[in-house]
């Protein structure tokens, strides 16, 4: 089970998104309104999903930056009710992982958090077989000849 921790300083939104996570089969370790207390959270609970407002985000880069240098593994899902192509971009430079919509609709959280960490293991998988010296089959094709 994937361990997820949501920082917003929203209670509406901590509980809503801790509903749809619960729900969805996710473990939820913590729940708080600061990135402050998040690092805590983080440090003992090494969750594999972060889901992080947008404001948090804006009022502490350098929190971001410290989460992604910990732990680099991590998804990061950025969740805001304003998504613009620029906050996109540069949020993708900041290295997060996904972006969940506000207000949440519990199948649309679940998918793209599914697609995200689909899409991770395909790279994770990629790297290992190219690092192995291997060339990965083609869609449709058996496993690659050694």
């Amino acid at each position: 089970m994937l361990k997820a921790v949501v920082i917003d300083s929203s209670a509406v939104a901590r509980g809503l998104l801790n509903t749809v996570l619960l729900d969805g089969g996710y473990d939820v370790v913590g729940l708080t309104h600061t990135t402050a207390s998040a690092m805590t959270l983080l440090i003992k609970h090494q969750p594999h999903i972060v889901c992080i407002a947008k404001e948090q985000i804006e009022s502490d880069t350098e929190s971001l930056r410290e989460i992604r240098t910990n732990w680099p593994k991590t998804l990061v899902f950025m969740v805001s009710s304003e998504l613009d192509a620029g906050t996109i971009q540069s949020a993708h430079a900041m290295g997060v992982s996904g972006f969940i919509v506000k207000p949440f609709k519990a199948d649309t959280v679940l998918n793209t958090i599914r697609n995200v960490v689909i899409a991770m293991v395909k790279r994770q998988r990629a790297a290992m077989e190219k690092a192995a010296g291997e060339t990965p089959p083609a869609e449709g094709e058996g496993p690659a000849a050694p």
